[in-house]
């Protein structure tokens, strides 16, 4: 299992990680099969989306934080319970196909790591299963 490092820098943000992805699918040398991503934190999460236009992301973090506000009569007493909501909604998992030594994608598609309660160092915990 590989671990990538992930230091965060604002509260809320998205980070594409692809090409961080790319160089370890090229380190393990695997060249068809799975890669299984798994980020253990409860206020992050990961996501498959656009990558061609920054304002995407953008649009992606702004329509949550309406949809869940940061300051709304939440009971969890730590201030962070609309970052919980949005971690569990996307989730901490993604699962990619490796066909011929590289992420099968659509034409616009990245990784990307979410951060909902930074800044913070965070973890991605990744391994892949070659084919069989």
């Amino acid at each position: 299992m590989k671990q990538l490092t992930i230091k965060t820098k604002s509260r809320v943000e998205m980070i594409d990680i692809t090409d961080q992805l790319r160089g370890i699918l090229a380190e393990k040398g695997i060249n068809n099969g799975l890669c299984h991503l798994f980020v253990p934190h409860t206020t992050a999460a990961l996501l498959i989306n656009e990558n061609a236009d920054p304002d995407v992301p953008m649009d992606i973090l702004t329509s949550l934080e309406k949809i869940i506000p940061m300051n709304d009569p939440y009971r969890h007493i730590e201030g962070n319970a609309a970052a919980h909501i949005k971690s569990a909604l996307l989730g901490p998992t993604k699962t990619i196909f490796v066909e011929n030594g590289d992420f099968i994608f659509g034409m616009w598609q990245s990784v990307f790591f979410c951060e909902f309660d930074g800044p913070r160092t965070r973890q991605v915990m990744i391994e892949f299963s070659p084919a069989a």
